[in-house]
């Protein structure tokens, strides 16, 4: 068993075998790093958490041949707290939605301009198992997510280059755009937009044209380069 079975959790687990039902295989050796499934000749890897830092392994699978980094992105989540008494469970009042992939696609905004790179984000429904930690918050304790089940897969949506991210709007965007009529469009709050905004810049997407007083100004040039 590798060391990336032993370090996975029972999502990330789900998701891998998923991707790698009918006829693929789960833990292939691609250059100097394990993916987690090839199926039908394109690899598959698995991100439940941050992709900070994931930038070179991606930009080296995608230089073999297709690659799909998938992140599941919890629409409701049960939690389940383990103490000395019975387990408690609750719904989180947290929901997410597709559109919350530009969370983690500011950590490498310039890289689904590669031919070969693409992002599916998966919404699911998920059980979140949490213990007491008395080190957690400098020591004054609290409890901490120990692991995350797949109850279900909702939805997803597959970008092939960050232009897509335009298909989340549910409204017309006039041009030239800040980010509150970006928020508006999307009907998110502006912390959502201006990742978005970010992301959509430094791919070559949009260009900035102006301000209006402190807000920036963005117009689409849809010209995207290739990533370095």
């Amino acid at each position: 068993m590798s060391i990336g079975i032993l370090n996975e959790g029972p999502l990330h687990a789900a998701l891998k075998s998923a991707y790698a039902a009918h006829g693929g295989v789960q833990e292939v050796a691609v250059e100097s790093y394990v993916a987690d499934a090839v199926r039908n000749g394109i690899i598959y890897e698995v991100q439940t958490g941050s992709f900070s830092g994931l930038a070179r392994k991606m930009r080296t699978l995608a230089d073999t041949g297709p690659v799909v980094l998938v992140h599941p992105i919890a629409r409701n989540t049960r939690i389940v707290k383990l103490g000395a008494q019975a387990s408690q469970s609750r719904l989180s009042p947290k929901h997410g939605a597709l559109v919350h992939i530009v969370n983690q696609l500011v950590y490498l905004p310039t890289l689904l301009n590669h031919p070969n790179f693409s992002v599916e984000a998966v919404l699911t429904d998920e059980t979140a198992v949490r213990i007491f930690d008395a080190r957690k918050r400098r020591g004054r304790g609290g409890w901490r997510t120990l692991e995350r089940h797949l109850d279900g897969i909702v939805d997803g949506v597959r970008l092939q280059n960050m232009a897509d991210l335009y298909d989340f709007m549910s409204a017309d965007l006039a041009e030239p755009f800040g980010t509150p009529e970006l928020a508006a469009a999307l009907a998110q709050p502006m912390a959502i937009a201006q990742k978005m905004a970010y992301c959509l810049r430094q791919a070559g997407v949009t260009e900035i044209v102006g301000k209006r007083g402190n807000t920036l100004l963005y117009r689409n040039c849809r010209s995207a380069p290739q990533a370095l």
